[in-house]
């Protein structure tokens, strides 16, 4: 059997720093420490950093007076930084800077007095921390045939911005669509899509083309894992998501020349080497990686942390 890795796939900048940013704070401060909701969207990680002194809570209430308290990848609403205020919670902020940076868009267009057209899936915790983020109309949609409905207040004073685990390609026919219909809507350059949902979707749609079936290692609540999943199924080759290696059915794989692996932001990298070992349970394997971008960013650690070493 040929194994096709894709190239990136796992962990991206900000994954890592949110985990980071909580080991560190157990280094610091020592255990316990408090992380409103997941960290990221991966079991696996969650119960790692759980081992290791790290509580997760739904909500800041279940959080002790005086406990260090840090907020996951996806960014929180205003009014949870506020909260945490005024119950004089320590926080660490480990929203990954490029999600602080759609906060920003969206709060100065909202400071322009315009109204703001948000892309992205509602109930995602990163989405209800935008939203949050924004004093003024938000407007939630997915579609672009959900563009035709809109009712705003202005149709000249619009902006855009984008969920980061969305891609260009993801965004494309809504934006069309926006701008179609609100010739002088505004929004961010292309440019500043998240760069690790746009490598990793290329990734994946290029693997697609070279094997048979495709298997992505990601969580269910994970949307980016999610979203690769359905680009290489829409190159017309099977596609699973998995969380792990237990999760593979061997009847997927049976009797195919070749399998292609890709893993979402937020999936470690030993679990793409345990489904490898599980194929090589199940057949001799022929491993290579395809050619792709080799990611070099790394973003800073909050102030609280700059001082620790891991």
């Amino acid at each position: 059997m040929r194994v096709v890795l894709a190239q990136p796939r796992g962990f991206c900048a900000g994954v890592e720093r949110a985990i980071e940013i909580v080991e560190r704070a157990i280094e610091k401060y020592g255990p316990p420490i408090y992380v409103r909701h997941e960290i990221v969207h991966n079991r696996h990680v969650v119960e790692r950093l759980r081992a290791k002194g790290a509580h997760f809570v739904d909500e800041l209430d279940e959080i002790p007076p005086g406990s260090v308290t840090i907020f996951s990848a996806h960014g929180v609403a205003s009014e949870v930084e506020d909260a945490a205020a005024r119950r004089d919670l320590p926080v660490i902020d480990a929203t990954c800077p490029l999600v602080s940076k759609v906060h920003s868009e969206g709060q100065r267009y909202a400071s322009q007095g315009r109204e703001i057209i948000l892309i992205g899936h509602a109930g995602h915790p990163e989405i209800e921390g935008t939203m949050g983020r924004i004093n003024g109309k938000v407007h939630l949609i997915s579609r672009a045939e959900e563009v035709a409905g809109l009712s705003v207040s202005d149709p000249t004073k619009l902006a855009f911005i984008t969920q980061t685990t969305l891609s260009v390609d993801d965004t494309r026919a809504v934006i069309d669509a926006l701008r179609e219909r609100f010739p002088t809507i505004v929004g961010p350059d292309t440019k500043d899509i998240c760069y690790a949902t746009q490598n990793r979707q290329r990734a994946a749609r290029e693997l697609a083309l070279d094997v048979d079936v495709v298997l992505v290692v990601g969580a269910a609540n994970s949307s980016n894992s999610n979203r690769l999943r359905e680009i290489a199924a829409e190159q017309g080759v099977p596609a699973y998501l998995i969380a792990d290696a237990d999760a593979l059915d061997p009847r997927w794989v049976d009797g195919v020349e070749s399998v292609g692996i890709t893993a979402g932001a937020s999936a470690p990298a030993e679990l793409v080497q345990q489904l490898i070992d599980r194929l090589r349970e199940l057949a001799e394997v022929e491993l290579s990686t395809l050619p792709g971008i080799t990611e070099n960013v790394r973003f800073r650690m909050p102030p609280e942390l700059a001082d620790t070493v891991t």
